[in-house]
């Protein structure tokens, strides 16, 4: 073709973004005489006892007579594995007395597409009772997971309610959601379809509070629609949460988990845990988009739900890494950093820091630019930054304090390089301060 014509679609999906950039820069190599720091994927970490925990349940399924032939050679239903299904269905209505059983669970090809689904099956043009309306998805705490951004088919309809924030004297911060604006938001605009949460928070480390969770719930129930919770570092795997905190689900909720930050990011298996309508209305969708999702990380995971395997190992051994390798990070800023006017957010869970610059005179894509040709990649704050509602009636999410000064980091990288690209980002900040 000479002149390749894209629709509107193709041209929203296939342009400039947050995500795209950061996929491109994970794979892309630099001339081999710059040592590169990654600290600006999600890629988790190899963690031995994890590894070694799903070697043994691979040979296991390599000695069961032709466990490994069907697993490879037969598609699943488009609403997961069966034997997957009832195992976690099982695990999480005994351990968290939740009112689900397999009806209530669906597995996508990560969390990335279930989420892709969910907000264009609750934003956009909606059509009936004579009439068109348009609905929008709203993110009560921005920033917020850049992979969101884009996902939207329909322009315009992600709404950022811009954190709240407080400020502490040992350097650290954390944002709150701005409940006021929130509830005035939801009072005046009838056209909202759903709330999302991440949490942990990807990028900040934030947990929210029950409290917080609680107060999102009662909300999605009085003006009856769901409240999405990104629960990809959380309880009760990965478990990577460093604060007190409980996982909440209710039929209002509809809670997201993933097999890829305990160990499988590869295998692309997403959890939704959903009334059983909205189960069966996104399995359908599944079927359209993909027939089905992948199996292996549902077979290797199925039976370690089951036997609390998982649980325990996220536990004892992906916690107290992911807890260890933050404390040192953290210490590497505030080494690097001393003397100068920074903030890290209050590390509570994820694997990333939120490090806030505020005396930075370039904006931090300009800041990323000069990183990456030193060989530290890293994520500029912007892209987190989205949603400013079209009609003016939340105060823009570029007028936030923080939307040029912060970057997000990922600490499961080896400490040799945590240690460097930390160094680096501290020399350039010293010499584009205000």
């Amino acid at each position: 073709m000479k002149n390749i014509q894209f629709s509107d679609f193709g041209k929203k999906l296939c342009g400039p973004s947050g995500i795209n950039q950061l996929m491109d820069d994970i794979g892309k190599p630099l001339p081999k005489n710059i040592p590169v720091c990654q600290m600006g994927g999600g890629n988790p970490a190899r963690i031995p006892e994890v590894e070694a925990m799903y070697r043994a349940q691979m040979e296991k399924i390599l000695r069961c007579g032709d466990d490994f032939e069907n697993l490879i050679g037969r598609y699943d239903a488009p609403q997961g594995r069966t034997s997957f299904i009832a195992s976690a269905a099982e695990y999480l209505s005994k351990t968290f007395g939740w009112n689900i059983g397999p009806e209530n669970i669906a597995v996508t090809n990560g969390s990335q597409s279930a989420f892709f689904y969910l907000f264009n099956m609750f934003s956009g043009t909606y059509t009936g009772g004579g009439g068109k309306t348009r609905k929008s998805v709203v993110f009560p705490l921005i920033p917020e997971y850049v992979g969101y951004a884009d996902q939207g088919i329909e322009t315009g309809t992600f709404i950022g309610i811009p954190a709240d924030f407080s400020l502490y004297p040992d350097h650290t911060f954390k944002y709150h959601i701005d409940f006021e604006k929130l509830e005035q938001y939801l009072e005046n605009h009838g056209d909202v379809g759903a709330l999302c949460v991440t949490r942990p928070t990807n990028p900040t480390g934030n947990v929210l509070t029950d409290d917080e969770v609680h107060h999102l719930a009662r909300l999605a129930a009085l003006y009856d629609i769901p409240l999405f919770v990104d629960n990809a570092y959380g309880l009760p795997w990965p478990d990577i949460i460093f604060s007190g905190a409980e996982p909440y689900w209710d039929e209002n909720v509809v809670l997201s988990m993933s097999l890829s930050k305990i160990g499988l990011p590869s295998l692309r298996t997403g959890i939704v845990i959903a009334q059983k309508e909205l189960i069966s209305a996104l399995s359908r969708m599944n079927a359209i988009a993909a027939l089905a999702s992948g199996s292996m990380g549902q077979a290797l995971a199925g039976e370690l739900i089951g036997s609390g395997a998982l649980v325990e190992t996220a536990k004892n051994s992906v916690r107290p890494f992911y807890e260890k390798k933050s404390a040192y990070m953290q210490e590497c800023i505030h080494n690097y950093f001393a003397g100068t006017d920074y903030y890290v957010h209050k590390s509570e869970g994820s694997i990333f820091l939120w490090l806030l610059m505020p005396a930075l005179s370039i904006t931090t894509k300009k800041l990323y630019e000069l990183l990456k040709a030193q060989g530290v990649f890293v994520m500029p704050g912007e892209y987190f930054f989205f949603g400013s509602a079209p009609d003016g009636s939340l105060p823009p999410v570029e007028a936030h304090p923080h939307f040029t000064k912060c970057l997000r980091l990922n600490y499961a990288r080896p400490d040799g390089e945590i240690s460097r690209a930390v160094r680096i980002i501290s020399e350039l900040y010293r010499r584009n301060c205000t």
